[in-house]
């Protein structure tokens, strides 16, 4: 894969490559070996539709595993729709959509963004007060920062005391952002809420480092930054920021044991680059993963791979996840119900879980904090 998403949407390919060997060295789906077919749209938007309209009437996919940016499955939306295809995002997004075409495995505001604030808000996270929203200038950094904004308003923060701020895709120069937010955060308690999405981050971390802005002054918590993101940073100087995600590589758990296990192997088999010596699993690896073990399981419920009898057979589908859960599908919502987690990263650049949610959240992909979504379904509307 190329462009500037492959820093993150490698490994995500190569999860579902591995996963569907491990399916087929078990006598595949329905008594069929499953065949992949994989396609490169190089970051480049509009190309995503393209590819997806050549899996779906050439290559006849029944089932399409993709996508990392918002931008690249507005995209595809259009073509699974018209196409009757489907699509599973894995990634964290900003909610605002329902496709009957699409189950997203990644989270939805309230299980990432939300409780991500909560924690910044809270004594023991550090009892932030005022707040930049730095994101990369597209859809879900734009979207989700609207969500925090009128989320941040309800619990009495000022307009003055937030700072939104977006960068191309592909920045590469945070000098003066940096400086900008360290003169905000003379201002009171700032902490940092970073949508900055692909190899952006590399720059971005290695200016908070030299700029010296400790966690312990202004933390940032960031949204698209995992184990796989930090692996070309020094992470020295980023000790004790965050992430928020639904799953991190040092859960301890037998099932994430084994997970952890399997990709390593799987990477050295493979040779895959980076992983074949530093084997790293990430968030939106473990969701890739839950997706394509419950497509499997809802065909084998269907007992076909017709579409409209997948999308039936995927309501309450359930598997026991990296992340040490059961993980479900909520019966209408097309969404996964997740545990959220902060982590905080470490001079290896592993992450330490700091806190989490009791349970399992349920996903709500129409925001109560943007205006209008009171009267909007919990399900797709069929059209």
């Amino acid at each position: 894969l190329s462009g500037t998403m492959a820093i993150s949407e490698t490994v995500l390919k190569d999860t579902v490559l591995m996963a569907i060997d491990e399916i087929n060295a078990k006598g595949g789906v329905l008594g069929k070996k499953l065949e992949p077919v994989v396609v490169d749209p190089a970051s480049n938007w509009p190309l995503f539709a393209e590819k997806t309209k050549q899996l779906l009437t050439q290559d006849k996919v029944s089932v399409i595993f993709g996508c990392w940016t918002s931008v690249s499955r507005k995209s595809v939306l259009p073509v699974v729709e018209e196409l009757n295809g489907l699509l599973f995002y894995p990634v964290q997004y900003e909610g605002e959509e329902l496709s009957k075409n699409v189950f997203y495995t990644g989270a939805a505001p309230n299980q990432q963004a939300i409780p991500a604030v909560d924690y910044l808000m809270s004594k023991d996270g550090g009892g932030a007060k005022r707040w930049v929203l730095l994101g990369t200038d597209y859809v879900y950094p734009r979207t989700t920062n609207k969500i925090l904004r009128a989320y941040l308003k309800s619990k009495g923060v000022k307009d003055s005391d937030i700072d939104e701020k977006y960068t191309p895709f592909g920045h590469s120069d945070y000098q003066t952002i940096v400086a900008d937010i360290k003169k905000f955060s003379a201002g009171g308690k700032t902490a940092v809420v970073s949508t900055i999405n692909g190899d952006s981050n590399v720059p971005f971390y290695k200016e908070l480092g030299n700029a010296g802005l400790k966690a312990k002054d202004v933390p940032v918590v960031a949204f698209s930054v995992g184990e796989e993101e930090l692996r070309g940073v020094d992470t020295k100087p980023l000790v004790g920021h965050l992430a928020a995600w639904n799953y991190f590589m040092s859960i301890k758990n037998p099932a994430n044991d084994e997970f952890v296990k399997k990709w390593g192997a799987y990477a050295k088999a493979k040779n895959i680059a980076g992983h074949k010596d530093k084997p790293l699993t990430n968030d939106p690896m473990e969701a890739t993963y839950i997706g394509i073990n419950m497509w499997k399981q809802a065909v084998e419920k269907a007992k076909s791979t017709d579409v409209d009898k997948v999308i039936a057979a995927m309501a309450g589908q359930t598997f026991k996840a990296p992340s040490g859960i059961t993980s479900k599908m909520d019966e209408k919502n097309h969404h996964l119900h997740k545990s959220v987690f902060i982590g905080e990263i470490k001079a290896d650049g592993q992450f330490n879980v700091v806190w989490k949610t009791p349970g399992p959240v349920k996903a709500k992909p129409w925001s109560p904090f943007i205006a209008g979504n009171e009267s909007k379904p919990d399900e797709p509307v069929k059209k």
